[in-house]
């Protein structure tokens, strides 16, 4: 097993795709980045602690290569909006991957160039490329959270159309039901 951690937004909107990816045993919401040991969700949301909400990705790369994890983060979110996604501003949003391995640097860094190059997206991509520091996990009641309130509006509004779009775009990617 292998592990990325990865900040695209609220955790909830990629901890709900990406459980739903071939290969990838866990992925645990936390926060990552920051200044402030064991920071609680409500200052992290603040702002104030400097941390991304990330998602700790366990993966089994005999079975799911980073390149595919990579393409599935950058399709999934903006990764062209410094901190900020949709209506969640702040640095706690931002786009980043908190790599382990000098391959999945390379691999981070090689990808983000070649999309910029591609003109992939309007603007230039802006996600930020660091090593993994200490991960912090979220408090339990982010565990899960697409699955466990579907009713949600914020689910529904914001996550929903992510899970959908990935269900379109990568049916090969799946898990098995």
């Amino acid at each position: 097993m292998e592990k990325i951690s990865l900040g695209a937004g609220c955790f909830w909107c990629i901890e709900a795709v990406l459980q739903r990816m071939k290969g990838i045993n866990r992925v645990k919401s936390g926060y990552m980045g920051g200044h402030v040991k064991n920071p609680p969700y409500r200052e992290v949301a603040m702002g104030t602690t400097g941390h991304a909400e990330v998602v700790e990705v366990e993966y089994d790369p005999s079975i799911v290569k980073i390149e595919e994890i990579l393409e599935v983060f950058w399709n999934i979110h903006d990764p062209t909006t410094l901190n900020r996604q949709g209506y969640d501003v702040g640095t706690q949003y931002r786009s980043a991957i908190f790599y382990y391995t000098e391959h999945q640097r390379l691999v981070a860094e090689e990808y983000k160039m070649q999309l910029d190059k591609m003109e992939i997206f309007e603007n230039p991509v802006v996600t930020e490329i660091t090593p993994a520091g200490e991960f912090y996990p979220a408090e339990v009641e982010h565990d899960n959270y697409y699955n466990d309130h579907p009713e949600q509006p914020y689910c529904n509004i914001i996550i929903r159309p992510k899970v959908e779009k990935f269900n379109k775009l990568y049916p090969d990617k799946r898990k098995e039901n």
